[in-house]
C-alpha cells in the first residue's frame, strides 16, 4: 500500500469512531503520557493544537500550560514556525483551519527538550506517515528534542512506507501506552 492509498484508509477509519470515542482515547493517552519520565523533567514542550479527528491536545495544553513551557507550530508558507502558547487567547485560526499561537516565537530551538507529534499512520519501528507536506519532518531535522508520535491504535501498521526525508520517532504512544520504543518503553 502507498502512502496516499493508507492517507486514504486512515481517513476512511477515523470516520468509523465518533468524537467522544476520540476523546476518551486522547484522554487515556495522555493520561498515561504524563508520567512519562522525560515529559515530567521537560520544561519546554512541542505539541500541536489538533484538528477535530486527531489525537485531541486542547485539554492537555490548558491542564500542562501553568506549569510547563508550551510551544505549538504555525504555518508559514512551506515551513514551520514554532511559537509560545500563552493562553487560548493567543490562539488564531491558520491557514489549514488549524489554531496557530501569536505569541512569542522560539529563538532557542534548542531549548524544546520534548516533541509531541501528530501523524496519519505510524508503524512499530517509528515510522511517522504525515499529510504529505514534508512540515514536521523538515521542523524536526532543526530540534534535537525527544521524538513521541501520538496517534489512535487503529493508525497504527506494522510497516508504512518510508523515504529517506522522513524521520523516525523515539517512541510511539496510542491509547493504549507505548507501542514503539527505540530502547523500552516507559509506562
Amino acid at each position: 500500500m502507498d502512502k496516499k492509498e493508507l492517507r486514504q484508509l486512515i481517513a476512511q477509519y477515523k470516520q468509523n469512531y465518533s468524537a467522544a470515542q476520540k476523546a476518551g482515547w486522547s484522554s487515556s493517552l495522555f493520561q498515561k503520557l504524563e508520567n512519562h519520565p522525560l515529559f515530567l523533567q521537560a520544561h519546554t514542550i512541542l505539541l500541536y493544537h489538533s484538528l477535530p479527528d486527531e489525537v485531541q491536545t486542547h485539554e492537555f495544553i490548558k491542564r500542562w500550560h501553568p506549569h510547563k513551557r508550551i510551544v505549538l507550530p504555525l504555518v508559514k508558507g512551506d515551513e514551520l514556525e514554532l511559537r509560545y502558547y500563552e493562553g487560548e487567547d493567543s490562539l488564531q485560526t491558520g491557514v489549514f483551519g488549524i489554531k496557530e499561537p501569536t505569541g512569542s516565537l522560539v529563538e532557542n530551538l534548542h531549548e524544546i527538550e520534548l516533541s509531541i507529534i501528530p501523524g496519519v499512520a505510524f508503524d512499530r519501528s517509528g515510522n511517522r506517515l504525515g499529510h504529505g507536506k514534508g512540515y514536521y519532518d523538515r521542523t524536526l531535522a532543526r530540534l534535537q528534542a525527544y521524538r513521541i508520535g501520538v496517534c489512535f491504535q487503529f493508525q497504527l501498521f506494522p510497516h508504512i512506507p518510508v523515504e529517506a526525508t522522513d524521520l523516525p520517532m523515539d517512541e510511539v504512544w496510542t491509547e493504549q501506552g507505548c507501542v514503539f520504543s527505540g530502547t523500552q518503553c516507559s509506562r
